[in-house]
């Protein structure tokens, strides 16, 4: 059993910061690349960005330049710092990962994903 928990949502003002932060736990051997998600009312969910387990990082256009994905290989978490906070990036946001779990011998592989964290930019 995996579980990711997100947090650090919450209201912010246009202009402003929020930092996301997710923790995978459970019985994980591995995490591979993981990222962040997000989903607006009526949207479909689309990506944000993503980090390898070596740290190479990908972008959404919208976000590039504003939001710096990182990770804690150690601590098995990954955080999103969003700056220059635009209503349009209001959404529940999301954090997966790729995992690697083995219980015993037994190995699986599979994508987790949280219960998502609600991020509204509004003034």
């Amino acid at each position: 059993q995996v579980q990711l928990v997100e947090s650090g949502g919450g209201l912010v003002q246009p202009g402003g910061s929020l930092r996301l932060s997710c923790a995978a736990s459970g019985s994980i051997f591995s995490i591979g690349a993981m990222g962040w998600y997000r989903q607006a009312p009526g949207k479909q969910r689309e990506l944000v960005a993503t980090i390898t387990s070596g740290g190479s990082t990908n972008y959404a256009d919208s976000v590039k330049g504003r939001f710096t994905i990182s990770r804690d290989n150690a601590k098995n978490t990954v955080s999103l710092q969003m700056n220059s906070l635009k209503p349009e990036d209001t959404a529940v946001y999301y954090c997966n990962a790729d995992i690697v779990s083995r219980t015993g011998t037994i190995w699986e592989k599979f994508t987790s994903w949280g219960q998502g964290t609600q991020v509204t930019v509004s003034s």
